[in-house]
């Protein structure tokens, strides 16, 4: 079967960033350029770079060329940050059903966590996410307004919503991550099939852009007996990770 052209160009770019062809910093060639070379539309070029742009592999956008970014870091900020991604890279099928997506004032929590005033418009969405079908993960995130107000002309069933905004020039560049456990309300329960005050893993987070500005705040619940998190730890701060698995 013949990929999408989208597909073959994001591949051939990636094979460039893989054998150094393009290094570490080094911004990648126009679209203009690119158009030419691939002989392909300047959407098709826009959809490869979104695709490596969702892998970790480039970043700029908003009327900055896209560069390279260093591809020794062990695991992508995006795979982490997507549960999509992740999902797909341990060859499970990722799954959501989208409970509500809003603009309402933020609570104080989330206001706090973006460096808002109470009461500041944000878009709030609540999606259940599944695991080859069975529930595993109640995720409520609080986005930005400019940042989330794209999301009203998005489908979030469909998908990652990273990789949608990342596609439309947003910068998520930094997690910052809080993992503690916590009590299921009965609002968890109901969605995850469990009983309310059963036991499950929160991750609290904070996706940053470039330049340290907040964009979302998150508080995502998963059933322990679904997902685990193991953190591997080396001498280098810069070698710590966290990672999703399978319980």
């Amino acid at each position: 079967m013949t990929l999408p052209l989208h597909s073959r160009v994001a591949d051939a770019l990636r094979m460039q960033i893989v054998d150094g062809t393009l290094a570490v910093g080094a911004a990648l060639p126009s679209e203009a350029t690119l158009c030419a070379r691939f002989e392909a539309s300047r959407g098709t070029v826009r959809a490869a770079l979104a695709a490596l742009r969702h892998e970790g592999m480039i970043a700029g956008g908003r009327g900055r060329p896209p560069v390279v970014c260093d591809t020794a870091v062990a695991q992508s900020f995006e795979t982490f940050m997507s549960f999509t991604a992740w999902a797909e890279a341990i060859g499970r099928i990722a799954g959501q059903r989208t409970l509500e997506v809003a603009r309402r004032g933020a609570s104080s929590v989330a206001a706090a966590a973006l460096g808002l005033e109470v009461g500041t418009p944000v878009i709030e969405v609540i999606r259940l996410r599944t695991l080859d079908g069975m529930p595993a993960m109640l995720e409520r995130s609080s986005f930005l307004e400019s940042v989330g107000r794209t999301l009203f002309d998005f489908d979030p069933d469909s998908g990652s919503i990273y990789a949608y905004l990342i596609g439309q020039g947003v910068e998520l560049h930094e997690g910052k991550h809080t993992i503690d456990a916590v009590a299921a309300t009965d609002v968890d329960a109901v969605h995850l099939d469990i009983d309310p005050g059963a036991p499950l893993l929160r991750e609290r987070r904070r996706a940053l852009d470039l330049s340290g500005t907040p964009l979302e705040y998150a508080d995502d619940r998963y059933r322990p007996d679904r997902v685990a998190f193991t953190i591997d730890n080396t001498r280098s701060a810069h070698d710590l990770r966290i990672v999703k698995e399978i319980s």
